[in-house]
């Protein structure tokens, strides 16, 4: 019998060369048409992205999993939680 796993499926929102308030319009607009339980990854080159997606994120009901740095780049994993 095969296992039945669901996996948290990702969905990747590139926003590099973006600056505010883009990145933020962008990942509402964009999580707004995923499912609950999707992940979402931003990745972002807007330093002032570092505090506006995860307090976005928190304001609008979604979990911040996770969030680093790579080189210019600022990468969010975000989990929608509810349906907009």
């Amino acid at each position: 019998m095969a296992e039945e796993k669901e996996e948290k499926k990702t969905h990747v929102l590139d926003c590099v060369g973006l600056y505010c308030p883009a990145p933020v319009m962008n990942a509402r607009e964009t999580i707004d048409r995923l499912s609950p339980g999707t992940v979402m990854e931003v990745i972002a080159d807007d330093r002032a992205a570092q505090e506006d997606i995860p307090r976005w994120a928190k304001r609008a009901g979604h979990t911040l999993l996770k969030s680093w740095k790579e080189e210019d780049e600022l990468h969010f994993l975000i989990q929608k939680n509810k349906e907009e």
